[in-house]
């Protein structure tokens, strides 16, 4: 069993940054791909970043492409979201997961993560 801990969201105006943390329990965290996902209200639960287990791969939805960075330190348990020059749209509860069927295949259904945080909520003003 793993548990998953994000801290980092808040309020930010149009333009600053956040970054994002999610704390994981156990010891297969490396084994893992992490996924970071958000949901907006009214709207489906979306992977906006994922990393495979070493960090030699990662993937980003086209919306936060050039503005968001995930990263990992396996040695901490911890995968991280950097998120710069925020936007309006960018709103919405955040979530890490991990999906533990595989360390290097991105995945980017939600269906497929097996552990997920409780949500960080972001605001960012216009």
């Amino acid at each position: 069993q793993v548990q998953l801990v994000e801290s980092g969201g808040g309020l930010v105006q149009a333009g600053g940054s956040l970054r994002l943390s999610c704390a994981a329990s156990g010891r297969t965290f490396r084994n893992y791909v992490m996924g970071w996902f958000r949901q907006a209200p009214g709207k489906e639960r979306e992977c906006v970043a994922a990393i495979t287990w070493s960090g030699g791969s990662t993937y980003y939805a086209d919306s936060v492409k050039g503005r968001f960075t995930i990263s990992r330190d396996n040695a901490e348990n911890t995968v991280y979201l950097q998120m710069n020059s925020l936007k309006p749209e960018d709103t919405a509860v955040y979530y890490c997961a991990a999906d533990r069927s595989t360390a290097q295949i991105i995945r980017l259904r939600p269906g497929s993560y097996d552990y997920w945080g409780q949500g960080t909520h972001i605001t960012v003003s216009a």
